[in-house]
Formats: C-alpha cells, sequence, structure tokens
C-alpha cells in the first residue's frame, strides 16, 4: 500500500526537533523505494525572491522557501496547486492520488507554466526514509498517516497547519491538537 499524496503528522510522541510537530506530504512512497516527502509547515527567514526572483510572482503566501526536511537542504523541490483542468507534463508532474498538486521543475520556465498553476511553494531539502523505516516509525507511534487537503501544503498559516489537520479529524485526534508542546504543562 503506498502513502504518496498523503500526510504525516508527527504525534507528540516524535520530540526529536527537526521533526516535533510536523505536517510532512509523501511524495513518494513504496516498499522497495522507501518513502521521501517535505514539511509543509515549516518557512524558512528566506524570501523566495532571494533564491529564486523569476518564480516569486507564483509563490504562495508567504512567500518563502520552506525546510522541507533534513536530507540535501541544498536541493530545491518545487510543489505547484495546479488548476482545475490544468494539463501536466514533464515539468508539472501530478501527485500519486491527487492531481490539484504536483511537482514542478524549476529549470522550466516559471513564464511558460504559470498558466497552468495557481500557485508554487520551494522547499529547501526534503525528508527520506529507507525501505522499511517509516512503516516502523508510524508502527512505534511516531506519526500518523493522514488524509491533506490539496491546500495544506499552501497553507498562509503553516505555523497553525498541525493543529488544523488533527482538529478536522475528529475525535480523538481533534483532542490532540489542544495538546501543550511541553507535556509537562499539561
Amino acid at each position: 500500500m503506498s502513502w504518496s499524496g498523503r500526510l504525516l503528522v508527527a504525534t507528540p510522541a516524535l520530540t526529536e526537533p527537526t521533526f516535533a510537530r510536523t505536517v510532512v506530504l509523501l511524495l513518494q512512497h513504496g516498499a522497495q523505494e522507501g518513502a521521501l516527502g517535505v514539511v509543509v509547515n515549516r518557512p524558512s527567514g528566506t524570501a523566495l525572491g532571494e533564491v529564486l526572483p523569476a518564480w516569486s510572482p507564483l509563490a504562495a503566501e508567504p512567500d518563502l522557501v520552506f525546510t522541507g526536511g533534513p536530507v540535501q537542504p541544498e536541493a530545491a523541490i518545487c510543489l505547484g496547486l495546479r488548476l482545475p483542468g490544468a494539463p501536466g507534463g514533464p515539468a508539472v508532474a501530478a501527485l500519486p492520488g491527487d492531481p490539484a498538486l504536483a511537482t514542478v521543475d524549476l529549470d522550466a520556465s516559471p513564464d511558460d507554466l504559470a498558466p497552468g498553476l495557481q500557485a508554487v511553494r520551494v522547499f529547501a531539502g526534503y525528508a527520506g526514509w529507507s525501505p522499511g523505516q517509516l512503516e516502523d516509525e508510524v508502527a512505534q507511534g511516531g506519526w500518523w498517516v493522514l488524509d491533506g487537503l490539496p491546500g495544506d501544503a499552501f497553507s498562509t498559516s503553516p505555523e497553525a497547519l498541525w493543529r488544523q489537520v488533527l482538529r478536522r479529524q475528529g475525535m480523538p485526534l481533534a483532542l490532540v491538537a489542544t495538546a501543550p508542546e511541553d507535556p509537562t504543562l499539561n
């Protein structure tokens, strides 16, 4: 079973700073290849226009580069929110299970791709797991695997996304959204 296109939501038990209270959009997941995703709720302090000025007009608010994960932080991954009925292709490849979301080739011309995209978001680095590693972390209670909405990866309030995703799940996960970051304060 593939979790591509789904969200990984860190449980309160996951306290390691790199992933505590993160929401990860899984771009790829398979038994043989492992998993790859981007953290969608960690904006950096770097404006997209500082590093990729041509893409800045298409950037979703906040117009920042996001910290996608600890693996290859010098690499950039771009997600696009496609307009309904927009054509795909090699430069705009739809994510499995969610045709509204796509990976976007940053080497392509943003002017050529703009007519089919509502917005883009760029991530520095990614999160990666070897085959079986993510499944083990889920089984040990580190992550919940949940369905996402196309707008999750483009939230204008990314710092609130962890709580928002949990609240819409219903009980008992909705209750977890109210948990303090420091459980000793509970």
